[in-house]
């Protein structure tokens, strides 16, 4: 597993663990990791995590609106 260190304006007001919150999600909604990945690397369960996907507005359902429109089609 990569460590990384980041030096962030004092401007920004997140703590630790909603900072690497976001990264887990955008990572996620960009499938570079897996929902199982995305919540181990926030260090919440997998429910918590697709819990929280809302608070971001990411689907649980990593669908582009057009894959979402053949799916449904094809229903």
């Amino acid at each position: 597993m990569k460590t990384l260190t980041l030096h962030l304006p004092d401007t920004i007001d997140l703590d630790d663990k909603s900072l690497i919150m976001l990264l887990a999600v955008k990572l996620y909604e960009q499938g570079k990791l897996s929902l199982g990945q995305a919540a181990e690397m926030a260090g919440i369960s997998k429910r918590l995590f697709a819990e929280g996907l809302g608070k971001y507005s990411v689907s649980i359902f990593n669908f582009s609106a057009d894959e979402l429109s053949i799916d449904v089609k094809n229903a």
